[in-house]
């Protein structure tokens, strides 16, 4: 039924559509060149983290506290709330501090092809956990996502002052990249019950729980006095790259459906590519657009297997 309203919605919403999964996109590509300019300021993930969170935090508390909200949260049932808890640590929270960690030693267009790569870890998931077989064009499509890594892990290697550095900054985000696809995974069946905006505020709001913990028990408060550059970068984070993105890819999907959302979602990479390039000052070479086209190529096969 969804997908035949989306056949037939009218050039107008089509065209709004597609121009908020841009914007998503970069939005979400964004991120990457925020934290890239706050380490200028020997800021630690951790603490980058836990700002970005705090300054989140209010939006995601509007999303939850209105009166449908309220209504919908009294009726979830205890399993529901654990799921929320789980997987808003597992997707929220790990995965971003993994993310941070990795980013410290690796360039933001390799983080994001790395990151990228959470559909395969989805696909892969479903091997080992449900039994699905993987068909020839899904063993193409990681062998050209896993390929295209290989030639943009060559090109920071070429670029930056230590190999070991880059591979512990490629492990972290793989680690986030898999602790993303667990909440991917896991997530289906209760995004059909609760939606996916409540699912993403209250997980957000769980992460946010467990990253003020983690900070304070492994932190000086004091830590949080930073200069204000970084409470700057923090805020673009938690506005760009957190709440607006998540509206702007809901109301998206309404308008072009979940498939044309997943296409659009693939400039990310080029997008934090350019403004790698543009802000940040990062090399650019055919390796690494070579790279980038294999993974966005590779993530598409997936996203279209039947």
């Amino acid at each position: 039924m969804q997908q035949n309203v989306h056949a037939v919605a009218p050039p107008s919403a089509v065209s709004r559509g597609i121009v908020l999964a841009v914007l998503a996109a970069a939005g979400f590509s964004a991120k990457a060149i925020f934290i890239k300019l706050a380490y200028q300021y020997q800021v630690d993930p951790l603490t980058l983290l836990t700002l970005r969170m705090l300054f989140a935090l209010p939006f995601f508390l509007l999303m939850v506290l209105t009166p449908g909200a309220l209504r919908a949260a009294r009726s979830y049932s205890l399993r529901t709330w654990l799921a929320l808890v789980l997987l808003g640590g597992c997707g929220y929270y790990l995965s971003s501090l993994f993310d941070f960690l990795g980013l410290q030693y690796i360039s933001s267009a390799l983080e994001r092809l790395v990151l990228y790569l959470y559909p395969t870890f989805v696909l892969l998931l479903a091997v080992l956990c449900f039994g699905r077989r993987i068909g020839r064009r899904e063993w193409l499509a990681l062998a050209l996502c896993y390929g295209g890594i290989g030639l943009a892990v060559a090109h920071d290697l070429r670029h930056a002052f230590s190999g070991d550095a880059i591979w512990l900054g490629v492990a972290w985000v793989l680690a986030s990249a898999v602790s993303y696809a667990v909440y991917l995974t896991g997530a289906g069946e209760l995004v059909k019950r609760i939606g996916s905006v409540r699912m993403a505020a209250w997980g957000c709001l769980f992460s946010t729980a467990g990253i003020a913990i983690h900070f304070l028990v492994t932190r000086d408060p004091q830590a949080l006095l930073q200069p204000w550059p970084v409470y700057g970068y923090g805020l673009a984070m938690a506005v760009i790259s957190t709440v607006l993105p998540v509206v702007w890819m809901n109301i998206a999907m309404t308008h072009i459906g979940a498939s044309r959302m997943a296409m659009v979602s693939t400039l990310g990479p080029a997008i934090t590519l350019v403004l790698g390039w543009l802000v940040l000052g990062d090399a650019m070479s055919g390796w690494q657009i070579a790279g980038a086209l294999l993974v966005v190529g590779g993530v598409i096969m997936v996203n279209q297997r039947k």
